[in-house]
């Protein structure tokens, strides 16, 4: 039997039960219950976190150059960083793709939205979403993570930037691959909040937003300037102590992390069993309604300032009626 649950609508060809509740991991009172849980649910399985460590590690004893090669700039090693990030995305973004829109691995089941990617339309570069998306992903995209990884290698190769490792620092670096997904987030949240300002909205943020059904290559394609504040995310390595592997880490998290968090599937199902949590029904919402949800469920900011959409029919009007001031005024 099926794992998946059988909710539909006009709307939507699934969602989860709804209204949607309330996952995050900052709650008061605390609950030590749900804290406990939250972690052996992404920390001590194979989550898509862990599988991102795991690729992060392989990546680094592989392929990436050297903290040492990178003391000075040269065309080499900074040639050799984009080509693995290029490769990370093509690859993991390519591979989603693949699965879930060509060969329909899962058919519609855990899929959002009832529609395919777009052709035909001149809304899109190439009047095809995912050849825009690629395009944006690939170049841009790839290119300006790459910028900010070469910057932090360079910085911490010159002592500019504190390093540790994990076997002298194993404690730390446990620490530090928790914490960066929430201070991902948390940088996020600010980040789209101010992308939502109507003038920037309109000259950068809306790109990313003609994805209002998402698919793999949607979730790093961007304007260029949004690029630049997105993977400014990576600034925390030039002032709190990092291993090479979370700087991978982080950067596998931002990039092909995008990927998998857009793919408009809520999980992959292997025989039926939901067996890796993909995109989120919180911020698919985000994507149909553009006003509401601009964080992620692990944070509490939408709750606290009043812009969480349930997915009920009332926080649906709450939201079109917010997104009529913010443009009228």
């Amino acid at each position: 039997m099926s794992d998946t649950s059988p909710n539909q609508s006009k709307e939507w060809n699934y969602h989860p039960d709804l209204p949607l509740h309330d996952p995050s991991v900052f709650r008061w009172p605390p609950q030590p219950g749900f804290l406990i849980r939250w972690f052996a649910r992404n920390w001590l399985t194979l989550s898509e976190r862990v599988m991102m460590v795991l690729l992060a590690v392989l990546v680094w004893v592989t392929v990436f150059p050297s903290i040492e090669t990178a003391e000075w700039f040269a065309l080499g090693w900074v040639l050799q960083v984009w080509a693995v990030i290029f490769a990370l995305v093509l690859i993991v973004a390519g591979a989603l793709h693949w699965y879930f829109y060509i060969h329909r691995g899962q058919g519609k089941e855990l899929k959002f939205d009832h529609r395919g990617q777009a052709k035909g339309n001149r809304l899109w570069s190439f009047a095809n979403q995912v050849h825009d998306n690629m395009f944006w992903s690939l170049s841009s995209g790839v290119g300006i993570l790459t910028g900010f990884t070469v910057i932090t290698m360079w910085l911490m190769a010159n002592g500019y930037a504190p390093v540790i490792t994990a076997s002298s620092h194993p404690v730390w670096f446990v620490i530090s691959l928790v914490f960066l997904p929430i201070w991902s987030a948390f940088h996020f949240y600010w980040v789209h909040r101010l992308l939502h300002v109507p003038v920037l909205y309109k000259r950068v943020h809306s790109l990313h937003h003609r994805n209002v059904n998402v698919g793999p290559w949607s979730g790093f394609s961007m304007h260029p300037i949004e690029h630049l504040l997105y993977c400014s995310s990576l600034c925390i390595h030039w002032v709190v102590p990092s291993d090479p592997i979370l700087l991978i880490f982080h950067v596998i998290y931002l990039g092909p992390g995008a990927a998998m968090t857009h793919t408009g599937y809520e999980d992959l199902l292997i025989k039926d069993k939901r067996r890796l949590a993909l995109g989120t029904f919180y911020h698919q919402l985000h994507h149909r309604y553009y006003e509401c949800n601009y964080g992620n469920q692990e944070m509490p900011w939408d709750r606290w300032f009043g812009t969480f959409h349930d997915g009920s029919a009332e926080a649906t009007a709450e939201t079109r009626a917010r997104k009529k001031r913010m443009y009228d005024s």
